[in-house]
């Protein structure tokens, strides 16, 4: 009877304790304290800044680290075996193991299966199940599903793992694509320059490849020749405005050199006639020319005057144009007309020239 009693104490407080360690289970489930949070707060400035620092970004290192935080302790309900145990997490070796096998089969040189675009230079997670996704995605695809499952196997829960192959695979597939336009272009100018040198063997190239020497040597002989021809031209100018200059030159002593001469000419025909009229007074003064001390000029009219009269007659016919005082004298109708003007200048020019 007591042993009755005690074994069903005994299965009350089992009970008991079961029913409690069920409860606070499913309280830290729906709580979610268990596992990381589906819906996580954005973190701040200065938590973004110690997690870069943290993992290495800022020094431009290419780190790979787990983005799960450390596993929470198991419940009352795991530990006496009520509810299944998370499974452990992976181990370093664990994790070279899943990243091999992702190697093999090539999920960093695929696209990414959610936006189906390349990995490029984005971040990229690699989960335990050994598939590859963008981080973005992943994010995005758990915050709208509500639950942690691979969009492929539909493995759930799972452990993600931040790694950089598809960042290195692009990488280098920039450079060989670099290298490849590099090689290219540079096998395409060397063999220009070979064509130019070596002529092909086929009858219809070898005839274009002539065509194109022989159109080559005739343009750089335009070329040349046109250049010849315009220093000739201009070589050519250069000498014609030169003897234009001298001829100009020789035309402009010529002609002072006539002038001259012809100037000589006027006036001994003017003292030839002065000579040949024998006048001895004077036109204006009615005195002999050689009496006094007076200066005597000879006009371009060949009349003989004193200085003297001729510039008090030029004083008595202002603001206008005397005739020559001749004019109005004895000389013969005719014979002489020459304005003042011009009788002034020949005074002021020939000063000395005067008839004994």
């Amino acid at each position: 009877m007591l042993k009755g009693r005690s074994s069903s104490r005994e299965d009350r407080r089992k009970l008991a304790v079961a029913a409690a360690a069920l409860q606070d289970h499913i309280t830290r489930s729906l709580s979610g304290s268990e596992g990381p949070n589906i819906f996580p707060a954005a973190p701040s400035r200065s938590h973004r800044a110690r997690q870069h620092r943290h993992t290495g970004f800022i020094l431009g290192e290419e780190q790979e680290y787990i983005l799960e935080p450390e596993a929470p302790p198991l419940t009352l309900a795991q530990r006496l075996g009520l509810v299944a145990a998370p499974a452990g997490r992976l181990t370093a070796e664990e994790w070279a193991e899943v990243k091999s096998r992702s190697l093999q089969e090539g999920d960093s040189a695929q696209p990414c299966v959610i936006c189906t675009e390349e990995f490029r230079l984005q971040p990229q997670v690699l989960l335990s199940c050994s598939h590859v996704f963008h981080m973005v995605c992943l994010k995005s695809l758990e915050r709208f599903s509500g639950r942690r499952c691979c969009p492929l196997c539909r493995r759930e829960p799972y452990e993600t793992r931040v790694i950089h192959d598809g960042a290195k695979l692009y990488r280098e597939k920039c450079a060989v694509r670099i290298q490849t336009c590099w090689r290219g272009f540079a096998a395409r100018k060397s063999y220009r320059a070979v064509r130019k040198l070596i002529p092909p063997n086929h009858p219809q190239l070898r005839r274009r490849y002539f065509e194109e020497k022989f159109q080559e040597i005739n343009e750089s002989l335009v070329r040349s020749c046109c250049s010849d021809v315009e220093v000739f031209l201009l070589d050519v100018d250069q000498t014609v405005a030169a003897s234009r200059d001298v001829f100009r030159l020789f035309d402009q002593q010529q002609k002072s050199v006539l002038e001259e001469e012809g100037e000589e000419e006027e006036w001994r025909k003017a003292r030839e006639k002065a000579v040949q009229r024998d006048i001895s007074d004077c036109p204006i003064c009615l005195t002999p020319l050689h009496s006094t001390s007076r200066q005597v000029l000879l006009l371009s009219c060949s009349h003989l005057l004193h200085e003297s009269c001729l510039q008090a007659f030029e004083r008595f016919c202002p603001g206008e144009t005397p005739p020559a005082p001749c004019a109005a004298a004895d000389t013969p109708p005719g014979l002489c007309g020459a304005p003042t003007h011009i009788l002034q200048k020949i005074r002021n020019v020939e000063s000395t020239k005067t008839c004994g």
